[in-house]
C-alpha cells in the first residue's frame, strides 16, 4: 500500500470533487483505493497502480474542469474506463486534439476509437463513421466541418440526411413540406448551434455558406470545395448512397455516418451503408471507422444497452433455427 497527493488549484477541486462528494465516491468505487479531499488537495491510498490509476484519472478530469466542462459522476466513469484501457502517451494526445472552441466549451474526441475517427477525416477523403448511438459520429464530423470551415479549407458546410420515418408517416404530420421535413433536419442544426454562435446561423444559411437539406434535395448536384456530412445513412438505399457518393467535386471532403443495426427503411429494403461497405472496403483514400460500446459517451446507461443489444443479437443468429410451429417469446 502507498500513499499519494494530486494538488489542484482549488476551484478546479471542487469541480473534481463534485457536490457532496460525488464525483470522488465514484472514482473510490471504480479505483481499488481510498480517495479523501480537503481544499485543494487530494489524497490517494491503496497498491501502486491502483494509485497511479487514480492520479490519471483526477489529472484528465482536472483538465475538463480547467476547460470550462461540466464534472458529472458519468464524466468520472468514462474517464477511468479511458485511462484503464490506454497509456499516458495516447491520453495525452487525446487531451491535445481540441477541435473547435466556443464559449468556454471544447470538443474533442474522447476515446480511441473517436481520435481514430477524427484523425482518419483528416487523412481521407471520404470517411464513413459507423457506429451505435452516442459515439459521437455525427457530432466530431460536424465539428470537423466547422474547423475546416474556419480554416478555410472548405467555402461551405452542407449537412444532409435521408427523411425516413421511424415509426410514423410523413405524410400524416401537420403542416408544410418544409415543416414535415425539419425535424428529420433538427438534429443536424442542434449540433451546428453548440459550435457557431446561432445568431450567425441564419446569416450562413440565407448566404449558403452552411447548407442543411433532405438527402433528395443532393441529386443532380456537384458539390465542389465543400464539407459535406451525409448522417443517419443506414436509411439510404444503395441507389441513394451511390448517388450521394457521386456528388463528390474538387476540393471537397464527404463524412457519412450511420448505426447499421437502425435501419428504419420501409419493406425490408437493403441499407446502403451496409452495401457500401462491402463494395468500398479497400479503395484508397476511403475510410471506413468503426466505432463500438466502448467509445459511447452519453449516460454511461447508453453503453450498456448498446451492449445488451449486441448480445442479444449475436445470440439470436447462433440460436438455431426454431420450428415452424414454434413462436419467439
Amino acid at each position: 500500500m502507498i500513499t499519494g497527493t494530486v494538488r489542484l488549484d482549488e476551484a478546479v477541486a471542487a469541480q473534481v470533487v463534485g457536490p457532496g462528494d460525488a464525483n470522488l465516491r465514484v472514482l473510490a468505487n471504480l479505483i481499488d483505493c481510498d480517495v479523501f479531499a480537503r481544499g485543494g488537495e487530494v489524497a490517494l491510498t491503496g497498491p501502486g497502480h491502483e494509485v497511479q490509476r487514480a492520479k490519471r484519472a483526477i489529472a484528465e478530469l482536472a483538465s475538463h474542469a480547467a476547460r470550462g466542462q461540466a464534472i458529472t459522476p458519468d464524466t468520472v466513469r468514462h474517464t477511468v474506463r479511458l485511462v484503464t484501457a490506454e497509456s499516458p502517451e495516447s491520453v495525452a494526445a487525446m487531451v491535445g486534439s481540441d477541435i473547435v472552441s466556443r464559449r468556454g466549451k471544447t470538443i474533442r474526441p474522447k476515446t480511441m476509437g473517436q481520435k481514430d475517427y477524427v484523425d482518419a477525416i483528416d487523412e481521407n477523403t471520404v470517411v464513413f463513421g459507423i457506429g451505435p448511438a452516442g459515439t459521437g459520429k455525427t457530432y466530431l464530423a460536424m465539428a470537423k466541418a466547422v474547423q475546416a470551415l474556419k480554416a478555410r479549407q472548405v467555402s461551405r458546410i452542407i449537412l444532409t440526411r435521408p427523411a425516413v420515418e421511424a415509426g410514423e408517416k410523413l405524410g400524416f404530420l401537420p403542416g408544410t413540406l418544409g415543416e414535415k421535413i425539419d425535424p428529420y433536419l433538427r438534429p443536424l442544426h442542434d449540433a451546428l448551434r453548440d459550435m457557431v454562435d446561432p445568431e450567425s446561423i441564419p446569416k450562413l444559411m440565407e448566404s449558403g455558406v452552411v447548407e442543411v437539406a433532405p438527402l433528395a434535395y443532393m441529386r443532380g448536384r456537384t458539390l465542389n470545395d465543400a464539407f459535406v456530412i451525409l448522417d443517419e445513412a443506414q436509411n439510404t438505399t444503395a441507389e441513394q448512397m451511390k448517388m450521394f457518393l457521386t456528388r463528390l467535386g474538387f476540393g471537397s471532403k464527404m463524412v457519412v455516418t450511420g448505426d447499421i443495426t437502425q435501419v428504419d427503411l420501409p419493406g425490408g429494403k437493403a441499407s446502403g451503408l451496409r452495401q457500401v461497405r462491402r463494395i468500398l472496403r479497400g479503395v484508397p483514400d476511403i475510410h471506413f471507422a468503426e466505432l463500438s460500446a466502448d467509445d459511447v459517451v452519453r449516460h454511461a446507461l447508453v453503453g450498456r444497452i448498446v451492449d445488451a443489444y449486441d448480445r442479444f443479437d449475436q445470440d439470436r443468429q447462433e440460436r438455431p433455427a426454431r420450428g415452424a410451429g414454434q413462436k419467439e417469446n
